[in-house]
């Protein structure tokens, strides 16, 4: 999906926040601090566009792990 970086695209975004990471084409799913993180709220490695939040519990995708299938459902 090719799409523009949104004028409120966000590098600081609270856990739980569904983003389109417009470089590398993807979604990104923080749950909480990433390793260039300076506070407690998930910082991303470059703007990204806002798209929503996740319902319930981000923390739960602490076990995801490379290969694993995770769905996604658009509410």
């Amino acid at each position: 999906m090719r799409t523009k970086l949104e004028a409120c695209a966000r590098q600081l975004v609270p856990a739980g926040s569904v983003c389109f990471w417009v470089e590398g084409s993807s979604l990104a799913l923080p749950w909480g601090r990433t390793p260039i993180s300076e506070g407690k709220e998930p910082k991303l490695v470059s703007p990204c566009n806002v798209l929503g939040r996740i319902d319930g519990d981000p923390r739960r995708l602490a076990s995801v792990r490379t290969g694993d299938v995770i769905n996604l459902k658009l509410e």
